[in-house]
């Protein structure tokens, strides 16, 4: 039995630059799959890091010859490019079976089969026992209908197995298998962060989130449920990645790792390890949450942490609260001023599109972003993600005006507020970028910041033309 993991060819967010990340998803379940069965032979196939074209990926698949391919579903905004990958795979050779998963496909898992008859399987949520299970069935010839998570084509019938309950321990996965990869590790970079040389990966520190904001697809696909891995295996992995991929800047992919009392443990862990002096990560948290664990600030950036980016993303009270965020707007520059004021980059998102949204709450909503003066700011418009609190009441009320999934990416305002068309909220943004890094005074004091990442940011920055990219969207 052969698996062929592919991250197909596909254009990255072009707000965060020149930008590569490895295929973090389907290294965790490739080494899953390999850990449970040594006798599979497990592929991962990256055409971004390989530059491998269209044509040239099938060319490779054919020389694959796998029994089974699963590709990866990172977000809605690829999903055209996993549908193209998987026909094509289909054309090379109808036997083969393709797997699909992740967000967008676990909340649109009956549509997507309806719509997309070269999926053969869907894995709906947490993937590592699903797909071990199903490969394990096909390989067998063995009936699908105890694999909990799959939804699937049963003849001209589609099925939907029960839900499978989340693993209980995450530290009983296998470290990502970044030894498929091993031969490209030094093409993945995140110019914006990293600087030259610094060799750049991913680390999932946990999975879920406890809060419910009604935007967000992540809480829904994880059940609502946080779950951490210990301190002790989340900087062995940082270590391991350090140490055999000479890797000196990590991503924490949380979207909530916590800053309480996992987070000083991790920090004595690296500490203790003695990687901190040559290894920075980053990291998202809560602006309620660096407030309240304020006093750990300081340890994190002794254990090399330098980066902190919270979601603030509005300045009025009544949005927050119909978002579900949990925080507090008044909160937001004491939170970002006590990470500038650890040496730490402080960086806020933020979200404009609120269907209450007018030309004049967004003037308002520019100065409060100026006043809060986080070291930057990355401005998003609200999307309808499926499986969303926010995409149900939008497709309800007949609000989404544009069901192209390429255009779900944050950047494209695919509906309208009830005071301004698409096209008004698309210049809105633009808006927002050009009064935040428009400012003279803000880029000469990112260019000559006496924190060195800021200083290395604004002048990679300063070369992007950034504006002239949101301005091309019209």
């Amino acid at each position: 039995m052969k698996i062929l993991f592919i991250e197909p060819p596909k254009e990255f967010w072009f707000v965060m630059g020149e930008y590569l990340p490895p295929p973090l998803g389907i290294l965790q379940l490739a080494a899953f799959l390999e850990s449970r069965n040594d006798k599979w032979e497990i592929e991962v196939l990256d055409c971004q890091a390989e530059s491998i074209s269209w044509n040239h990926l099938k060319k490779r698949v054919e020389s694959s010859r796998p029994s089974v391919v699963v590709c990866s579903g990172l977000a809605t905004c690829n999903t055209y490019t996993i549908v193209r990958t998987l026909d094509m795979v289909k054309e090379i050779d109808p036997d083969i079976k393709t797997v699909a998963g992740g967000q967008h496909f676990t909340a649109l898992a009956q549509e997507s089969l309806e719509s997309y008859p070269i999926i053969d399987f869907i894995i709906r949520g947490e993937g590592e026992l699903t797909l071990l299970e199903l490969v394990s069935n096909l390989e067998k010839n063995k009936t699908l209908a105890a694999v909990a998570g799959l939804s699937y084509h049963n003849g001209e019938e589609i099925i939907h197995n029960p839900p499978r309950p989340l693993i209980a321990n995450l530290d009983d996965l296998p470290l990502p298998g970044y030894h498929f990869i091993a031969d490209h590790m030094h093409k993945y970079h995140f110019k914006l962060m990293a600087g030259a040389g610094d060799g750049y990966a991913m680390v999932e520190a946990s999975r879920g989130c406890q809060f419910k904001c009604t935007f967000c697809s992540q809480w829904v696909h994880w059940g609502g449920k946080w779950r951490s891995k210990s301190p002790q295996r989340i900087a062995r992995e940082m270590e391991h990645l350090h140490n055999e991929y000479d890797i000196n800047f990590l991503w924490l992919t949380d979207d909530n790792l916590t800053l309480g009392k996992k987070t000083s443990a991790l920090c004595d862990e690296l500490i203790k390890m003695g990687v901190n002096e040559d290894l920075k990560w980053f990291v998202q948290a809560r602006s309620d949450d660096i407030i309240k664990n304020s006093q750990i600030l300081s340890k994190m950036r002794k254990a090399g942490n330098n980066w902190i980016m919270a979601g603030l993303e509005r300045h009025d009270e009544s949005t927050l609260k119909n978002f579900r965020k949990g925080i507090k707007a008044s909160d937001s520059k004491l939170a970002m001023d006590l990470v500038k004021d650890n040496d730490i980059l402080s960086q806020a998102t933020l979200m404009i599109g609120d269907r209450n949204d007018s030309h004049e709450s967004l003037e308002e909503f520019r100065e409060f972003v100026n006043q809060v003066d986080p070291d930057l700011a990355i401005f998003m418009i609200l999307t309808p993600f499926p499986g969303t609190e926010i995409y149900q009441t939008a497709q309800k009320n007949g609000w989404i005006e544009d069901e192209n999934w390429s255009n779900y990416d944050m950047v494209h305002a695919v509906m309208p507020t009830k005071y301004l068309s698409r096209l008004e909220v698309q210049e809105e943004l633009y808006q927002c970028y050009r009064s935040f890094y428009g400012s003279m005074k803000r880029r000469i004091t990112g260019i000559f910041s006496q924190n060195k990442l800021k200083r290395q940011t604004y002048r990679y920055m300063a070369g992007q033309g950034l504006l002239q990219s949101l301005r091309e969207l019209f």
